[in-house]
């Protein structure tokens, strides 16, 4: 159960010698980080946190959710840039601190990739469909929503009439298939999605900045009227909420065994996209807060209620921004969906999951069993999961991987100090030590309820490790087989 795998062991492992075919460059990886961090964050939730919990200050919550995510990316960097293989924390898991925690952790990223990608596609649906509407095409409500509505606050479900959600079913399916024909392809297209959303965000702030009143600024930071409502409790619950804006910049060292020079690229990947995505954030959160009054901004499309309060000198920018939201979900959904089936795949390689998970196409060079698979679980849970229960299970199933990730690189630099490092956290022990404390802190100021979802979840994970994963291991059988022997 505590066996950790070697260095060696794990370079061996990225040798790809019929695996995985390494094509990615520097700029795909910066560009897979920025094309799964900026969707259902900046397009939907910032008017929420703003709205309900920080008014203006929702720009102190960006900040304060991206040093959460500094901490543990420079944490990921340094695990990156020494482990070049698929895996992303399962695989630092089972460097520094074994088997069992590492299998947890990735039975644990389940919640992040694949029930993030769902959460997303449902946001894109909800934005298609407005689309749509804006040509007279009427898609029913009945085909396009959940069948049932989640409270955060009271953990109901209460029935909306609806039958399924077949955009968000749609959607997943193009985008496993595109995933199945090649990574090198799916980076092509990822970098066009990201290049018109990124331009479209600035085309926002580049008009919108005139457009700003400095009376919405004002208070900057309202009063506090109760728990998580404004004043600096309100900031901290607003960096919970948006938190879910940040998710997918750790899901560039999820290809790592596909990059091509991983240890320069893959920390490059992650704080660059990181760095990137933080300064749009702000930049965003000034200006729409600036052209609406806060209050105003709790609906689902915040960026397209600013652009309609700059009036007829803005109406052209309508158009553009819901193409930019429906671009930039795709894109989340895309980097979502790949990386979950490369986490699939390291455990299946280790023996943990059953064969059939690590097979590679023998032309696409593409796990992609484990992509049909993962697209299959996806459909299910967009075409009938509510969007919040959804995205607060992402939230809190990745705080938990990121305490993991930086405790063990504080395993790692005092067990294993001779390593190679081609990319070292700065600041040690700080770092990892604060990333902890803030990825904690953020955890417990989610609902009750989520923490009950993910505890059930990890005793599942648990049944099937004893049950399967523990008496299958390559490490358990390489161990029992000298035992056996005596």
């Amino acid at each position: 159960m505590f066996y950790k795998k070697s260095l060696d062991q794990l370079l061996n492992e990225s040798k790809n010698e019929g695996g995985l075919k390494r094509t990615l460059t520097a700029n795909n990886l910066i560009s897979l980080g920025i094309g799964a961090i900026i969707g259902a964050g900046i397009f939907t939730l910032t008017g929420t946190a703003a709205a309900l919990h920080t008014g203006p200050a929702v720009v102190l919550s960006f900040i304060l959710a991206a040093v959460a995510c500094a901490f543990a990316g420079l944490c990921y960097s340094e695990f990156a840039s020494m482990i070049p293989i698929a895996g992303s924390a399962y695989t630092y898991a089972y460097a520094t601190l074994g088997e069992f925690v590492a299998w947890i952790i990735g039975w644990d990223l389940i919640i992040e990739y694949l029930f993030a990608s769902s959460t997303v596609a449902v946001s894109w649906s909800g934005y298609v469909v407005s689309f749509l509407k804006d040509f007279g095409i009427q898609i029913p409500a009945s085909i396009a929503q959940a069948p049932y509505d989640y409270d955060s606050a009271t953990g109901a479900f209460t029935p909306t009439g609806a039958i399924i959600n077949f955009p968000a079913i749609f959607i997943i399916g193009i985008i496993t298939t595109l995933l199945v024909i090649g990574i090198s392809e799916s980076a092509k297209f990822n970098n066009v999605i990201v290049v018109l959303k990124v331009a479209v965000i600035l085309l926002f702030i580049a008009f919108g900045v005139s457009h700003i009143n400095t009376a919405n600024l004002t208070p900057f930071i309202p009063e506090a009227k109760g728990p998580g409502e404004f004043g600096f409790d309100g900031i901290v619950r607003g960096a919970g909420i948006i938190f879910f804006a940040y998710i997918g910049f750790d899901a560039v060292s999820t290809a790592a065994q596909e990059a091509l020079n991983p240890q320069k690229d893959m920390p490059r990947g992650i704080l660059g996209s990181l760095a990137i995505c933080t300064v749009i954030y702000i930049l965003v959160g000034i200006v729409m807060t600036g052209m609406v009054h806060y209050p105003e901004l709790n609906v689902p499309d915040p960026i397209a209620v600013a652009v309609n309060a700059g009036g007829s000198d803005l109406f052209w920018l309508r158009f553009p921004i819901k193409i930019g939201a429906i671009a930039g979900l795709s894109s989340v959904i895309l980097v979502m969906l790949l990386g979950q089936p490369r986490i699939f795949y390291s455990m299946s390689h280790d023996g943990l999951l059953p064969n059939f998970f690590s097979i590679i196409h023998p032309k696409f060079k593409t796990p992609y069993i484990t992509t049909i698979i993962t697209g299959i679980l996806a459909m299910i849970l967009a075409g009938f999961g509510p969007i919040n229960l959804l995205g607060e299970l992402v939230s809190i199933g990745t705080l938990l991987a990121f305490v993991i990730v930086c405790g063990g690189i504080l395993v790692l630099r005092y067990t294993n100090p001779e390593l190679p490092r081609p990319f070292k956290t700065p600041f040690f022990p700080v770092v990892p030590i604060l990333g902890i404390l803030v990825c904690l802190y953020l955890m417990a100021g989610l609902p009750w309820h989520t923490w009950e979802r993910l505890i059930i979840w990890l005793v599942i994970g648990i049944i099937v490790y004893f049950g399967y994963s523990r008496r299958h291991s390559k490490v358990g059988k390489s161990l029992r087989g000298p035992l056996a022997e005596h």
